[in-house]
């Protein structure tokens, strides 16, 4: 394989209904940044049917050029005819980095797609970055440290331990990356990228499934990840009774109440609201951390807060390691207080 063939940042820009997701401006955002640092250009690759009035908003988020994939077999997502498509976009145009997002889709696609052009994968990515690979040179291999890698990294071994991989010897460079890791750029207004039409044509057989009938599940559960402010419970809250004084917390300063694996396993909450390594990543403006123990795979979606604010009785609760204010005490007594004071001060 000829690595020097393989040249700029493609990011798969999801959409669903015609809509882009966000998670596609994240990763945009991401591109731009390590496009930056290998002199390079960011490529959406958009696939769907009837989508190509999405392009322009791709250029406001940072992508120079939109690579369309329009076919009628791809109106909704399914494995082959989508997984048919990115593979060809890649063997076709070559791209040095490839981000998919961690979302229901991209973990089902992006497998498939690095397994089909013969590369590895990083799922769940934290830290993107370029830089050299080995991190250390070998001593008296200096000559052999490889520059210009993408370096992900992610948890491993059920997040008691954070791993950097790079893909030296393949190409592209493909990783995942889970919603609300990264952060979007400012749009610009009137940004146009080249659009570029791209179809390697779609012939059904028995790997494409028919989808027979679509149900849209209606929830009026409030999507923690564009809350400004979390009231997250955990374990130590009690019980899904006592949730209320959170909730009352929550409604006295415009936030919304969110909550820990411990709560979501014990049937209290929805998986709707968990925050963590298999939940999902939040970034509000504060982030209540009430009854919660603090283990790596929960703070792991919720340590880029601006303010953390956790009340535990346990004073040696790994949950105050990442903090910036502490309450030691029983909940109970502390958060309805803290509720009746701020009730004077929020208007």
């Amino acid at each position: 394989m000829g690595l020097e063939e393989y040249k700029g940042v493609y990011v798969f820009a999801q959409q669903v209904d015609n809509e882009l997701s966000g998670i596609a401006f994240e990763l945009l955002g991401k591109a731009k940044e390590l496009a930056g640092d290998l002199n390079t250009e960011v490529t959406a690759v958009l696939i769907g049917s009837g989508i190509k009035g999405l392009t322009d908003q791709l250029a406001e988020y940072g992508a120079d050029k939109v690579i369309v994939v329009d076919d009628p077999e791809l109106k909704e997502y399914r494995t082959e005819p989508y997984a048919h498509a990115l593979s060809s976009v890649i063997n076709e145009y070559k791209p040095e980095i490839v981000l998919v997002g961690a979302t229901a889709i991209g973990r089902d696609l992006g497998p498939r797609v690095s397994a089909r052009v013969a590369t590895g994968l990083t799922a769940d990515c934290t830290v993107l970055e370029i830089g050299d690979f080995p991190l250390n040179p070998v001593p008296g291999k200096e000559n052999e440290q490889k520059h210009n890698q993408l370096l992900m990294t992610r948890p491993a071994f059920g997040g008691n331990t954070i791993a950097t991989i790079a893909c030296p010897d393949n190409r592209p460079q493909m990783a995942t990356v889970r919603p609300g890791v990264m952060q979007k750029i400012e749009p610009v207004a009137g940004a146009k990228a080249e659009v570029i039409e791209y179809n390697p044509g779609f012939t059904p057989n028995n790997k494409y499934v028919e989808i027979v009938d679509i149900v849209k599940e209606i929830s009026d559960t409030v999507d923690i990840m564009d809350a400004k402010i979390l009231v997250s419970g955990g374990r130590g809250v009690g019980s899904p009774e006592n949730f209320k004084i959170l909730e009352d917390l929550a409604d006295a300063i415009g936030g919304t109440v969110s909550c820990s694996r411990a709560v979501v396993d014990n049937g209290w909450k929805p998986k709707e609201l968990q925050v963590g390594q298999t939940g999902k990543t939040v970034r509000p403006n504060v982030y209540f951390a009430i009854g919660i123990s603090g283990a790596i795979q929960h703070t792991a979606g919720m340590e880029e807060s601006d303010i953390i604010v956790a009340i535990n009785k346990d004073s040696t609760a790994p949950i105050f390691d990442v903090a910036d204010y502490g309450i030691v005490g029983d909940l109970n007594k502390i958060v309805p207080k803290l509720t009746e004071e701020l009730k004077k001060v929020v208007k």
